[in-house]
């Protein structure tokens, strides 16, 4: 899966545990920890996790802190799945005596030294803790907008293992890395994959409703690669910078009504008030009729529907590819009876795309909510961000 859409956890959700294993170099070994950051003479009474992260916008996983493991637990694994809780044992420290579900988990330890990554959304948490170095497999690497990682793509470096959207399992058995980090939905071959002693650990961002909360899944990825202290450093930068950028957009005045979503195969995906996407518009001082449906995904509605209750929106924010607005025309004809495209503006997410068509908004944007926020903030209240750099949002010219 490489593009996406749009909880505390309880101690006893220790469903599907599954412990990892391997050796790698975290952000600050200890004296005690040999070349590449694995213990070297292992003391029961130490504490080797000095620097720890703490969940607080998160709601589908929580991480639990042992002085030489540590439990990190996604409640929803995918859609109506049970919780998995999976064991990461430091690099040179013994197996934990487990008990009840974490007593059938494999014994493997962290950081790890190579990494498959089933979703694009899941470099950034690696290119910005500087932990890229353990990527070794991605799914498609057409997609991937970084061109650090597209030039190790392109040089054979990184492996794709599941180009088409098929994962060839033979590919991935032999090169045989560390984890394989999903993408927050099952599929038939990860049960082969862990039968053959290669770990499955759901990232399963997407589930969450709010953009920080996704956000934060970046301190689920430095459990796995031992670079919590750069994960906390980027977060609190994110937040930092979403509140700004909320704080802009809390003007006075009533909120902005917009327009959202396109249609797909005469269906009008919109994202309900309860979702992300929702999230986002609420925040940067926008509202949309559909804003108060509580649910976290996308409605499905028909376009008469969406032009008799948001046609009149003179600002509509999408994620097509159009050059100007006679593109939208000629996709839909019905488009050109909206007041965006009549005498509104039309804003795409697709600013930052990169060669092979990956969009970058589905990769750094979800990493960055607050560059996302600062750009709707601009599109509705251009006065409050006077002259703002758009990161991912461009302008369609009427054409």
């Amino acid at each position: 899966m490489l593009r996406r859409s749009s909880r505390p956890l309880a101690a006893g959700l220790l469903a599907g545990a599954l412990v990892l294993t391997a050796c790698g170099g975290p952000d600050k070994p200890g004296a005690e920890a040999g070349r590449e950051g694995c213990i070297r003479h292992f003391s029961p009474d130490k504490d080797y996790f000095p620097v720890k992260s703490k969940v607080t916008h998160a709601a589908n996983f929580s991480l639990r802190y042992e002085k030489s493991y540590q439990i990190l637990t996604v409640r929803q694994p995918y859609p109506q799945a049970a919780p998995e809780s999976y064991v990461l044992v430091k690099c040179g420290a013994p197996a934990p005596h487990l008990t009840g579900e974490l007593a059938k988990a494999q014994h493997l330890t962290v950081p790890v030294r190579s990494l498959y990554s089933a979703s694009t959304t899941q470099l950034p948490l690696l290119t910005e803790t500087g932990s890229a170095g353990v990527l070794t497999g991605v799914a498609d690497g057409t997609q991937v907008v970084s061109p650090d990682i597209r030039r190790k793509v392109d040089a054979g470096r990184i492996s794709q293992y599941a180009r088409g959207g098929t994962i060839t399992t033979e590919k991935v058995i032999g090169a045989h890395p560390d984890v394989l980090v999903a993408a927050g939905f099952d599929d038939p071959q990860y049960p082969k994959l862990r039968r053959a002693g290669i770990p499955v650990v759901s990232d399963a961002e997407w589930l969450e409703s709010t953009p920080l909360g996704r956000a934060e899944w970046i301190k689920a990825m430095a459990a796995l690669t031992g670079t919590e202290r750069r994960a906390g450093q980027v977060f609190d930068g994110v937040v930092a910078g979403y509140t700004k950028a909320a704080r802009a957009a809390a003007g006075p005045g009533k909120p902005v009504k917009v327009l959202s979503g396109s249609m797909y195969q005469g269906t009008w995906f919109m994202a309900a008030g309860g979702s992300y996407v929702g999230r986002l518009i609420r925040d940067a001082g926008g509202t949309y009729p559909w804003a108060r449906r509580t649910g976290t995904g996308s409605l499905q509605l028909g376009f008469e529907t969406v032009y008799a209750k948001g046609g009149d929106a003179r600002i509509w924010l999408t994620d097509q590819k159009w050059r100007t607005t006679a593109d939208a025309g000629a996709a839909n004809p019905r488009y050109a009876h909206l007041a965006a495209v009549t005498d509104g503006e039309v804003w795409t997410n697709t600013k930052a795309l990169g060669p092979g068509g990956g969009n970058d908004f589905y990769q750094r944007g979800v990493l960055h909510p607050d560059l996302v926020l600062a750009d709707l903030t601009a599109i509705l209240h251009p006065d409050r961000l006077p002259g703002h750099r758009f990161t991912f949002y461009r302008k369609v010219p009427r054409g």
